[in-house]
């Protein structure tokens, strides 16, 4: 059993289906962006999937709660977030992922045999999904030092990401990754020469205002050409509830590219 943290909050995802054991005042917290980036896998897939930069493990636990059939590797480098998740999978709620879930410590940008070493083969994967800091430093980071290092984007990032996740995917194997709009560019160039059949789906808060994220989705040596799909609109009334698609989506029910 893991130890317990001091300073953590026990949150309820799905609908209550899956528990994440969450960070208080500090690090990095789920939400909206790991429910989104885990409705991208389609609802059919049943195979081994790898998180990268897991956190506390919301997006593979979400993408777990919905494709029953899917084994997933939480992978997480910083030790404070991933004893968070060690501590989501021993939570009494999350019993149904039992010998469906894992964790790996280790960075994702590692290359070679030191990925290998640290549990991440060549080839091992069916798919990988990525919630990347995609934070500029000019973005006035928190002073959090956890939350920095979950949210600020170093130089070289996502070639770096996308570099391992192209080794550890077989062939055909899919990618998602959320990210914000400014940072397509450098998503669309990493994965040249190594993913194609790229879907771009952008998210709005509001049909009339610009996308605050985007969600790529590509296939491993694919050569299909690139499709921008129909966005998703989070909310389309007053105040802040989501629409039905959205919250569909945000609760498990329904895929985000609508397989």
């Amino acid at each position: 059993m893991a130890e317990q943290v001091s300073g953590q909050t026990t949150d309820a995802f799905h609908r209550g289906d899956f528990w994440l054991v969450q960070p208080k005042g500090t690090g990095h917290r789920a939400g909206i962006d790991a429910m989104m980036l885990a409705a991208a896998l389609p609802s059919d897939f049943s195979g081994k999937l790898a998180d990268f930069g897991a956190g506390a493990g919301a997006a593979g636990l979400a993408a777990a709660s919905r494709c029953k059939g899917a084994t997933v590797t939480l992978v997480e480098s910083a030790p404070e977030m991933a004893q968070f998740a060690r501590l989501t999978l021993d939570h009494p709620g999350n019993a149904q992922f039992a010998g469906r879930a894992t964790l790996v410590e280790a960075d994702v940008a590692l290359a070679g045999r030191a990925r290998e070493k640290a549990g991440l083969a060549d080839g091992s994967f069916d798919y990988v999904v990525m919630n990347p800091p995609f934070n500029a430093a000019r973005d006035r980071p928190s002073p959090d030092a956890l939350k920095q290092q979950a949210h600020v984007m170093a130089d070289g990032l996502f070639e770096a990401w996308i570099r391992s996740a192209a080794a550890v995917v077989r062939p055909r194997g899919g990618l998602a990754i959320i990210a914000r709009p400014v940072s397509l560019g450098q998503i669309l160039a990493a994965m040249a020469g190594r993913f194609g059949a790229a879907e771009i789906l952008p998210i709005h808060a509001r049909a009339d205002k610009p996308a605050i994220r985007i969600v790529v989705r590509a296939r491993r040596a694919a050569r299909g050409a690139l499709s921008l799909m129909p966005p998703l609109i989070l909310h389309d009334g007053p105040g802040d509830t989501f629409s039905a698609r959205a919250g569909a989506i945000n609760n498990g029910k329904l895929s985000l590219f609508g397989d």
